[in-house]
């Protein structure tokens, strides 16, 4: 093969190279996407009014006394299930992940003999009552920030009135559950016998 030939074949190949990186460089420029300022992905959500025209404003939940007035321990035994995979709640069962529940109701908050709990749960004191036990079940990161509980939390107010009203019957001396009040039931029928 002669050197003009050889020169030939090194020359297509260089052109060749040329070619493919000039074609790179053009459609980099063309089709580059600018750097985001901040890293991530902002997502817009836009709130549209409901059809009544103005926002609807969250329904306010019942009280638990309401609440508990219609509570069954069944159903709450039955709810409380996702909840053995961390605690027990029988008298003398061990602590799991978390500690063991029987007689919670009532009971100081961290005061389960050999569990280790969260600093914040520790720092937060107070009774477990059936007020307090109502809000941490509710969204336990949110009432107690720090603490170690990974469960998101019941949001139902119904669904936590069984679990409160099963975790009571869990002790030897379950704590009388509050009534609720009767008095605005009590006036509105007296106001309709008035009028009659």
């Amino acid at each position: 093969m002669n050197a003009f030939e050889l020169n030939k074949i090194i020359g297509a190949i260089l052109a060749t190279c040329l070619f493919v990186v000039a074609l790179n460089i053009t459609a980099g420029a063309l089709f580059s996407v600018p750097k985001p300022a901040k890293p991530g992905y902002e997502i817009a959500v836009t709130e549209q009014p409901a059809a009544g025209g103005g926002a609807a404003a969250p329904a306010q939940e019942e009280p638990i006394e309401k609440r508990l007035a219609s509570a069954s321990p069944e159903r709450g035994e039955n709810s409380a299930k996702k909840c053995q995979a961390c605690h027990t709640f029988s008298k003398g069962e061990p602590n799991r992940v978390g500690p063991n529940l029987y007689g919670i109701v009532g009971r100081p908050r961290a005061s389960q003999p050999g569990f280790n709990y969260s600093a914040a749960m520790k720092a937060k004191g107070g009774t477990w009552t059936i007020d307090e036990l109502d809000k941490f079940l509710t969204s336990p990161r949110s009432d107690i920030p720090g603490t170690a509980m990974t469960f998101a939390g019941l949001p139902r107010g119904n669904e936590r009135a069984d679990v409160i009203s099963f975790l009571n019957t869990k002790s030897d001396h379950p704590a009388p559950l509050p009534k609720a009040a009767q008095a605005p039931a009590s006036d509105s029928k007296a106001g309709q016998t008035a009028t009659k």
